[in-house]
């Protein structure tokens, strides 16, 4: 925009200097020559991001190439969705492109068997995916077969109040045999972000929540950190027993906990050992793994429980 008025600006002063008839330029002739340098420059940024790609693939295809066998195993798992159509035509086109003569007598002599070794890691690696995948999912159908009925509809809440003992029981012992690993727990994720987008499961969508709710208290309730010694902590005994609770209790709970219902622990206290557990959380587990935020979501959804029951204990209306 600023461009096309200095345009129209230098048009003038230059039929000024002539003192020859300066042509009126209309509105719609104004707009003509913005939308004419919009689109120059759309296809310039297109061609500039079609040109880092192409900087992106190469720069992978030399690391790969100077890789040995581990090595490049693990450059394949780490860039494994890179490992498109794209990708296979830029290596094949290579050795036209080659800026020194021993590249270009690499990828002449040597880029079949590179090419046939990278393909067969592909291969291996999208396969073992796959597996995990389908492993992962027949672990998800175990945990939750319990809240399916006949047709395999999804009632939610259950009708049949064992089915959360149930559902709890099972991911206890998928727990101890090492299942709800990273694979699971991606796998629910997946699912769930398909029943939010399908918007007509809010059965599925509410039962899958409930999933990753028992996993979180499961692997959070595996270390207290409510005695210091002979001294037992209160306010952090409180949070765990919170954290063991269903979502269902919490209301329940919290009033008969914290001093502004009928229990000893004030709010801010409360508040202090749940940043405090997020803190240990986020610095035991991965950063940005599911676990992780699985964990985190569900100490950030007490912590939000509080704070609305607080208000309401206060007369607030919660934000």
């Amino acid at each position: 925009m600023g461009s096309s008025v200095f345009f129209l600006q230098s048009m003038l002063r230059k039929g000024k200097r002539d003192n020859s008839q300066v042509e009126l330029l209309t509105i719609t002739g104004f707009l003509n020559i913005i939308n004419r340098q919009t689109l120059i420059c759309a296809v310039n940024q297109e061609a500039e991001e079609s040109f880092k790609k192409i900087v992106e693939v190469d720069r992978l295809i030399d690391t790969m190439r100077d890789a040995n066998g581990n090595e490049l195993q693990k450059l394949v798992v780490e860039n494994v969705l890179a490992f498109n159509e794209s990708f296979w035509l830029r290596l094949a086109a290579r050795t036209e492109t080659c800026k020194s003569e021993d590249d270009k007598a690499w990828f002449l002599l040597d880029y079949e068997e590179f090419a046939s070794t990278l393909m067969s890691i592909v291969d291996r690696v999208v396969n073992k995916t796959n597996e995990k995948i389908e492993y992962s999912t027949n672990v998800l159908k175990g945990i939750i077969k319990p809240a399916l009925d006949e047709v395999e509809e999804i009632p939610w809440p259950p009708r049949d109040p064992e089915t959360l003992k149930l559902m709890e029981r099972e991911i206890n012992q998928r727990e101890l045999e090492g299942e709800l690993d990273e694979g699971f727990l991606s796998e629910v994720n997946a699912q769930l972000r398909k029943a939010k987008e399908d918007g007509d499961k809010p059965g599925l969508e509410a039962m899958l929540q409930k999933v990753f709710q028992l996993y979180a208290a499961k692997v959070l309730s595996r270390r207290s950190y409510a005695k210091k010694g002979n001294q037992v902590l209160k306010a952090e005994e409180f949070l765990e027993t919170i954290i063991k609770a269903p979502e269902e209790e919490w209301n329940k709970l919290l009033i008969n906990g914290i001093t502004l219902g009928k229990g000893e622990i004030s709010p801010e206290e409360l508040h202090a050992v749940i940043k405090k557990r997020i803190e240990r959380t986020l610095i035991r587990t991965d950063g940005g793994s599911y676990e992780q935020r699985v964990l985190v979501e569900y100490l950030k959804g007490i912590q939000k429980r509080a704070e609305e029951v607080v208000q309401i204990l206060q007369g607030k209306k919660p934000q």
